[in-house]
């Protein structure tokens, strides 16, 4: 179920993922990627966090680590960069709208998952596309939302403020 759970997500944004299943541990619904090192000196569930921290599991649906976000968006995922604005409103939970998106890269279809990224090429989450986002758009559908937010890296800061 572990490495399922990661290699579906993962296929989401057109990366096939592989792992060696050795070296992924599951602790708590929370799944970790060890290396040959750090697994030898792991007692068999005592520890809180080991390796990379890849994503959790919770009623059977999976919830992806920022580390995970990155190892994908090395591979050749399905991406948007966005403008500045369009970033700093995405970290802030709002969805983008058309006409902050400066460049898509991947097959990029309505319904499917995209890593958001702005122009430094910093990863700042994901989510899924509502619309056609093609080149020849009408300028009043610049003004639609083009990609609702899922995740994002200011979602961290605003459970904090809830607390």
């Amino acid at each position: 179920m572990k490495i399922k759970a990661v290699v579906d997500f993962a296929l989401q944004f057109g990366v096939k993922l592989t792992f060696n299943e050795n070296l992924l541990v599951e602790r708590d619904g929370r799944i970790f990627l060890l290396n040959n090192q750090i697994k030898p000196l792991l007692v068999k569930g005592d520890f809180f966090y080991a390796g990379i921290f890849l994503g959790k599991i919770r009623a059977n649906k999976f919830f992806p680590s920022f580390n995970l976000l990155s190892i994908i968006a090395t591979q050749k995922a399905n991406k948007i960069i966005v403008d500045q604005k369009a970033g700093w409103l995405f970290i802030c939970g709002r969805d983008i709208f058309k006409k902050g998106i400066v460049q898509t890269y991947g097959r990029i279809q309505r319904n499917c998952h995209v890593l958001i990224f702005n122009e430094f090429g910093e990863c700042l989450g994901f989510g899924r596309v509502l619309t056609e986002l093609t080149q020849q758009q009408p300028q009043t559908d610049k003004n639609m939302p083009a990609v609702a937010n899922v995740l994002d890296i200011g979602d961290f800061l605003r459970r904090e403020r809830k607390t």
